[in-house]
């Protein structure tokens, strides 16, 4: 695989490293095999977006595509925000229920009994949605594979760039990456329309950043964790 490939793959796959980590100690814990509580698990999830942050920061030069001065265009960041609103709305007021993998674990900081560690554990995890999941996200599949798809070649394939077959295996394999299967897909189909719009990673960004903390505050007042 290129070399270009790899710093847009590497803060997903160290992202994911850390919950198949998380996976295979609730796997142990199932058997009682080892002991260990809830606490414990949530105590982990900062070791996803860490690992992630640090690649980021290190590969950032890498990212020739990204140009955050997209977003000083007012009628594309308006539409970039009004795409991560819309994809809130739907998520959370459809029943993707069915094709969805696993019961969804949550994250529900109110295991935590210190107030201090709950405000910093919800701090992390709303960092972590909005910034760090927003960016690596959008690297790795509107940024790398959407274009890997068409060609292997991807840094020769314009950002941005449609084909029908690219469009729909890119959005089904997002789904496949959420507990809402159907959720994740629509989810992927918007955020890869955007980008055949605005031509845009930045924007990208943005619309995912805002469908994120829109659900951070929402599942924050009402309590439904199983949304995150």
């Amino acid at each position: 695989m290129q070399t270009k490939a790899w710093p847009r793959i590497l803060p997903f796959a160290l992202f994911m490293a850390v919950i198949g980590l998380e996976e295979g100690l609730r796997f142990l814990d199932s058997r009682e095999w080892i002991s260990l509580s809830e606490m414990t698990f949530h105590l982990l999830y900062p070791l996803k977006p860490l690992a992630a942050l640090v690649a980021l920061l290190l590969l950032r030069k890498a990212y020739t595509e990204l140009h955050w001065a997209d977003l000083r265009r007012p009628g594309q960041t308006l539409l970039s925000i009004g795409v991560g609103l819309l994809v809130f709305v739907l998520w959370i007021n459809m029943d993707w229920t069915f094709g969805a993998l696993t019961e969804p674990p949550g994250f529900n900081p109110q295991v935590f009994a210190d107030d201090t560690l709950r405000l910093v554990m919800i701090l992390i995890r709303v960092f972590s949605a909005v910034v760090v999941v927003s960016i690596m996200e959008e690297l790795f599949w509107r940024s790398f594979l959407l274009r890997y798809i068409i060609n292997p070649r991807f840094a020769a394939v314009a950002l941005g760039t449609f084909t029908l077959p690219s469009f729909l295996i890119c959005a089904v394999l997002f789904g496949l990456a959420h507990h809402f299967i159907l959720a994740g897909i629509m989810a992927g189909m918007a955020y890869a329309l955007l980008l055949y719009r605005t031509k845009s990673l930045a924007q990208c960004i943005l619309a995912h950043a805002v469908t994120n903390l829109a659900l951070a505050i929402y599942v924050l007042q009402t309590g439904q964790w199983y949304f995150w």
